[in-house]
């Protein structure tokens, strides 16, 4: 069984038992987080889709732990006019494992 959900403006495929990178989410580790914007749930034969979300179906699961990404590299330039700038940026992100999809 699996579920689309979405959340921090991102769709995400998740099934019990995975671990999932996404946004940062509020919250301690060991905390339970449910996400009640679910798009879509497959059990292998039948396939529910909402419009936008499916009615009474949740998905939920336990943070595992916070963290920062790998870096990247912003680098902005104008051609001709000596304009340069070099950031880097690490965005927050929050583990989650995915324990239940209830429906």
């Amino acid at each position: 069984m699996y579920a689309v959900i979405q959340t921090g403006g991102k769709q995400y495929r998740v099934a019990p038992g995975e671990e999932i990178k996404m946004e940062k989410l509020p919250g301690e580790v060991g905390d339970t987080v449910a996400f009640d914007k679910v798009l879509l749930t497959s059990d292998g034969e039948k396939v529910d889709l909402g419009k936008p979300y499916l009615e009474n179906t949740k998905v939920l699961g336990r943070i595992t732990r916070h963290g920062k990404d790998r870096k990247i590299v912003v680098f902005k330039y104008k051609k001709r006019k000596g304009y340069r700038k070099k950031q880097g940026h690490r965005q927050d992100f929050s583990l989650i494992k995915v324990e239940n999809v209830k429906t």
